[in-house]
């Protein structure tokens, strides 16, 4: 199966508030037919909405829409699902499957599980508290693994008595 329509939102200034918004911002993904709830299993998703979330700001930045698929146990599906979600921390949908799973945690990408039709606002006011408080481990790793390296992280080793 292959992606049928993308919408990708050009960046109309509002990314540059986002890096502003005092911490790192991440992207998300969710499983969904209508955008505005997680109504979907992830392997069957007939759509994803994907938005970029920071501490006290989100917007949307894609939505991806495939053809109507069933749960078949046919992974050959899948690849072109974790291709559309590949920037992302995290995909919540109403349910995946073991092999999906794996696939996905190969890719950096968490899923997570919630009651079906979750309302998508509520989990994004849920994500932007938790980078505000200090996000959860999986969390915190997912931003540590998105960050770009520094160069002067070797400075540091070097100040703290690292040699060859």
């Amino acid at each position: 199966m292959t992606l049928q329509r993308k919408l990708k939102l050009i960046d109309g200034g509002t990314t540059a508030g986002l890096a502003e918004d005092g911490g790192g911002t991440v992207l998300v993904a969710f499983a969904s037919a209508d955008r505005k709830h997680v109504n979907q299993h992830f392997g069957a998703a007939e759509g994803f909405v994907i938005y970029r979330v920071g501490p006290h700001r989100y917007e949307l930045k894609e939505a991806a829409q495939f053809g109507r698929l069933d749960m078949d146990g046919n992974e050959d599906k899948l690849a072109a699902k974790i291709d559309a979600l590949a920037d992302c921390v995290a995909v919540y949908c109403q349910a995946v499957g073991a092999s999906a799973i794996g696939q996905l945690k190969n890719h950096g990408i968490q899923p997570i599980k919630v009651a079906p039709d979750t309302l998508i606002s509520g989990l994004l006011r849920e994500l932007q508290q938790e980078l505000r408080e200090g996000p959860s481990a999986w969390l915190a790793r997912a931003i540590e693994r998105r960050a770009p390296r520094s160069e002067s992280r070797f400075d540091a080793m070097e100040a703290e008595g690292w040699s060859e």
